[in-house]
C-alpha cells in the first residue's frame, strides 16, 4: 500500500493564514483585555439596561399628552414599518439581482451558452460577451462595496428623509449581495439536464433556463428568503436616522433612558424575525424541498 503523505495540507495552509492574519491584526490595532474593563459610569448604565431585560415596559416610562397611541400598539406599527421597508427593498433588490446574476453567470457566457454557433453567435461570444461580463461583474463588486448605511448617509444629504431613499439604500447593496450569490449558484448546479437538452439540440437559451436555471432555484430560493431576514434588521437600524421604524423608537427611548421600552422594542424586533423565519421555513419546505 502506499504510503500515507503527511503534511499540513493546503486546507491547514488557509486556517494557519487566517490565524496568523488574526494575530497580527490584533497586534496592528493593540488589542488588550483591558479594553473591555468598562468605567464606573459605563458600567452602571450597563447594569441599568441589563435588568429591565425581564421587565420590559408595557406603557411609556414618562408623561405623554393625551391621545398618544399606546406604546404596544406604536411598538406594533413600528414593526409593520419595518417589515414594509424590508419588503419594498428585498423585492427591487430580488428583481435587480436576478437580471444582474444571470449577466454575471459564466455558463450563460461560457461554451455555445450565449449567441448559438452562427456566425453573429460567434460575434457575441469573442466580442460583446467577453465584456458585458467584465463590466455587470464590477458593477455587481461596486455595489456589493458600499454598506447600506453609507448609501442611507449620501441619499438623506442628497434627498432628505423619504422613504424612497431608504428603499433603495438598502435594495443597492442587497441587489449586489443577490447577484454575486445567484451568479455562483448558477455556475455551481449541476448540468446534467443542460448536457441532455444540448445533445437533443435545444437552443442554447432553453439550456439555460430549462435545464441549468431550475437545478441552482432551491438554492437560490432559500437565500431569497435569509435576506429577507438580513433586512429586516437592516431596515430597523435605518430608524436610527430618523425613518419611522423599530430602530426610531429604539433610539429615543434609549436617548431618554426609558430601558423598559428599549427592551419593548428589542423584543417587538425579536419576534419579527422568528416569525419571518417561521413563515419563510414553512415556504421553503412546501415549495422548495
Amino acid at each position: 500500500m502506499p504510503e500515507e503523505r503527511r503534511g499540513v495540507g493546503p486546507r491547514g495552509v488557509v486556517l494557519i493564514a487566517i490565524a496568523l492574519a488574526g494575530v497580527w491584526a490584533a497586534v496592528a490595532l493593540e488589542l488588550a483585555p483591558q479594553g473591555l474593563i468598562p468605567s464606573s459610569g459605563g458600567l452602571r448604565v450597563a447594569r441599568d439596561l441589563l435588568s429591565r431585560a425581564v421587565s420590559p415596559a408595557l406603557s411609556y416610562e414618562a408623561e405623554v399628552p393625551p391621545g398618544t397611541t399606546p406604546l404596544l400598539l406604536k411598538a406594533g406599527e413600528a414593526a409593520v414599518a419595518t417589515v414594509t421597508f424590508a419588503a419594498a427593498a428585498s423585492s427591487l433588490a430580488l428583481a435587480v439581482g436576478l437580471v444582474l446574476g444571470f449577466l454575471g453567470s459564466s455558463a450563460w457566457w461560457a461554451g455555445d451558452a450565449a449567441g448559438g454557433e452562427g456566425r453573429w453567435g460567434r460575434v457575441v461570444q469573442r466580442g460583446a460577451a467577453p465584456a458585458l461580463y467584465g463590466l455587470t461583474r464590477l458593477l455587481i463588486a461596486f455595489m456589493r462595496s458600499i454598506h447600506e448605511l453609507v448609501w442611507a448617509v449620501l441619499f438623506l444629504a442628497a434627498f432628505g428623509l423619504s422613504n424612497l431613499s431608504a428603499v433603495i439604500a438598502i435594495a443597492i447593496p442587497y441587489a449586489g449581495t443577490f447577484a454575486k450569490v445567484f451568479s455562483e449558484l448558477i455556475d455551481e448546479a449541476p448540468r446534467d439536464a443542460a448536457h441532455a437538452l444540448r445533445a437533443a439540440g435545444a437552443p442554447p437559451s432553453m439550456i439555460f433556463l430549462a435545464g441549468l436555471l431550475p437545478r441552482a432555484l432551491p438554492d437560490m430560493s432559500a437565500y431569497a428568503f435569509y435576506r429577507f431576514e438580513c433586512a429586516l434588521r437592516s431596515s430597523a437600524v435605518l430608524g436610527f436616522f430618523g425613518f419611522p421604524t423599530l430602530g426610531y423608537y429604539l433610539a429615543a427611548s434609549f436617548e431618554n433612558l426609558h430601558y423598559g421600552e428599549v427592551w419593548t422594542y428589542l423584543y417587538a424586533l425579536l419576534l419579527l424575525v422568528i416569525a419571518v423565519d417561521r413563515w419563510s421555513g414553512a415556504l421553503r419546505r412546501r415549495f422548495v424541498a
